[in-house]
């Protein structure tokens, strides 16, 4: 009986091992929650005053200085108290748990230990903020969630004006909403990811009713491969000039719409009368802005800076929306470009080639992004540090996008690009009836 049994709990223990790792290849989140959330979660429970303790996030129950006659003694504390923690609450891919600080105690201290406490919890990485006055959050991820992005844990729904381009550290999806966050402004290095970002946006965007346009002053390399689902596609700066100076015009028409209806933007209005939606994608924006020093380049370069700055500025509550691209954007490619940086209030910076290109992206956000935007290697393609709504900063990966899926899809959905009559003269490579 006993060698029966035995056979039996072998097989029972090897048929358990095989369907953990397809669980984990195929479910990875089904995987975390039945075994390493609960294992974890009770790791840090019970390890979690001797970590404090350990990394000095501790506090101690009586003052460390006495006086002893004409002086001042100080210890060590011998009785110290670790700050109380919330039980972890589990995520697609790690676990958060909630610090209430002790008195005199400042979130640093948990900021600087976060590496080891990664390491103590035995997790791929541990991230600190204080999303309020005396209390600090703790965010672990069990594994990279950036090596799946086309698989994130938990995806969104997607609504008008949403994309899910990708995943974040978090394990979430990556989702770029236009509604809450009207302008977004991609920086990176040749073959950093911005042009699968791109790929990826439009791809997500293209099913819904919403009228995109492009400026790719490449001549069109990027952005021609969607032609089809454009509503209008300028090549060049010139073309660039007529199809912004279009949408300027569309917008005011747009505020004239809205102020005899007695609405505050679009949203306002009923279905019927709302125009579409336009995004604005524009690739390369140094394209826009460089000149050979003639007098007719230079004033098209300022028609282009004075459009897109009316339109990042007046655009979000008509339904206006911009995306601009490029390897650098700083004020030494002409005046307007830190204004329009300023409106840009969605940041995404890639590897990068000097600091100052982070620096212009995320600097006057988060200073703290600039390092880790740095830190992306040339073998992290599409890897990115992005700021959103919540102004707080986070690791992601777009999905990747091949030049074959993204014409595909444009292809596909074709006949849903919008005829918008203030482009009704733009056409694909030039201008005409």
């Amino acid at each position: 009986m006993r060698p029966t049994l035995l056979a039996f709990v072998l097989a029972l223990l090897a048929w358990l091992l095989v369907i953990g790792r397809e669980l984990r290849q195929r479910r990875p989140e089904w995987h975390w929650y039945l075994t390493g959330y609960p294992r974890t979660a009770l790791r840090v429970v019970f390890t979690w005053s001797k970590v404090a303790y350990l990394n000095g996030l501790t506090v101690s129950r009586k003052p460390t200085r006495r006086v002893l006659g004409d002086l001042a003694v100080k210890g060590d504390p011998l009785r110290a108290r670790a700050p109380w923690i919330s039980f972890p609450r589990s995520t697609p891919n790690g676990l958060e748990l909630l610090v209430r600080l002790r008195a005199g105690q400042t979130p640093t201290p948990f900021l600087a230990a976060a590496d080891a406490l990664a390491h103590a919890w035995r997790m791929h990485a541990v991230r600190v903020v204080s999303p309020e006055r005396g209390v600090v959050l703790i965010t672990a991820t069990a594994s990279d969630p950036l090596e799946h992005p086309g698989r994130p844990a938990g995806p969104e729904p997607v609504a008008l004006l949403s994309a899910v381009v990708g995943a974040l550290e978090s394990g979430r999806a990556w989702v770029m909403d236009f509604r809450r966050v009207p302008h977004w402004l991609i920086v990176g290095a040749t073959q950093s990811g911005k042009s699968t970002l791109i790929a990826r946006l439009i791809t997500q965007l293209a099913p819904q009713p919403v009228a995109l346009v492009g400026i790719d002053c490449k001549g069109g390399m990027e952005l021609g491969l969607v032609a089809q689902r454009l509503s209008a596609l300028a090549t060049c700066r010139a073309e660039a000039v007529i199809v912004l100076g279009a949408l300027v015009t569309d917008m005011q028409d747009r505020m004239r719409l809205c102020r005899a209806a007695g609405a505050r933007s679009i949203w306002d209005l009923t279905e019927k009368e709302r125009p579409v939606p336009v995004v604005v994608i524009v690739d390369e924006l140094a394209e826009l802005y460089l000149t050979n020093g003639s007098k007719e380049q230079r004033a098209e370069a300022e028609q282009c800076s004075t459009y897109l700055l009316r339109l990042a500025q007046l655009g979000a509550a008509l339904g206006v929306h911009l995306v601009v691209a490029g390897q650098r954007v700083g004020s030494d490619l002409g005046p307007g470009v830190t204004a329009l940086r300023a409106q840009l209030s969605g940041r995404i910076c890639h590897r990068v080639n000097d600091p100052g290109t982070a620096e212009m992206a995320l600097g006057d956000l988060n200073k703290d992004a600039v390092a880790v935007a740095q830190s992306i290697g040339e073998a992290e393609q599409g890897v990115a540090v992005t700021v959103g709504d919540m102004g707080a900063w986070m690791r992601s990966r777009s999905r990747l996008t091949t030049s074959a899926e993204v014409q595909e899809c444009a292809t596909q959905f074709a006949d849903l690009t919008p005829k918008m009559p203030c482009l009704a003269n733009v056409v694909e490579g030039g201008v005409g009836a």
